[in-house]
């Protein structure tokens, strides 16, 4: 069952989204780049409140640098819709379990990003999720 509300074209976009964001993390992580993405629409807190809908937190002011770049234009995939699907049912995997926030850094993960707390690394990407404090929603979403 849905988390999230989802059309088809929500589905196509997201998927879209963790192949442009994930690809090279393989399937587990694009399937984090959809957890942080799904946490954010459903935690309604930090830089995320308002968020309702998939398209609101794709095309989120200076939320995802892949929506800038052409490949993210591309048509969604199959097995992308798949992992889009586990994720917008609800589907959530360590590190990315409660994380709001990941991104890429040219070395070590820092310690904390936006002021929270690094949950771990993935690969080449640093995940990281607020204090029950910043944003108690997170972690009763599910």
């Amino acid at each position: 069952m849905a988390v999230v509300k989802a059309r088809g074209s929500d589905i196509d976009l997201l998927a879209r989204l963790l192949r442009a964001e994930g690809e090279g993390e393989g399937i587990q992580g694009m399937l984090m780049v959809g957890n942080v993405g799904i946490n954010r629409i459903r935690a309604n807190c930090s830089d995320f409140i308002g968020l309702r809908t998939i398209p609101d937190m794709v095309y989120q002011p200076h939320a995802f640098e892949a929506v800038i770049h052409g490949y993210f234009y591309q048509r969604a995939r199959e097995s992308e819709r798949r992992l889009a699907r586990r994720a917008i049912n609800g589907e959530r995997i360590w590190p990315a379990k409660y994380s709001l926030w990941y991104f890429r850094p040219e070395g070590d993960c820092p310690a904390t990003w936006y002021n929270q707390p690094l949950v771990a690394r993935y690969k080449l990407h640093c995940f990281y999720e607020p204090t029950g404090e910043e944003c108690e929603n997170v972690y009763k979403t599910f």
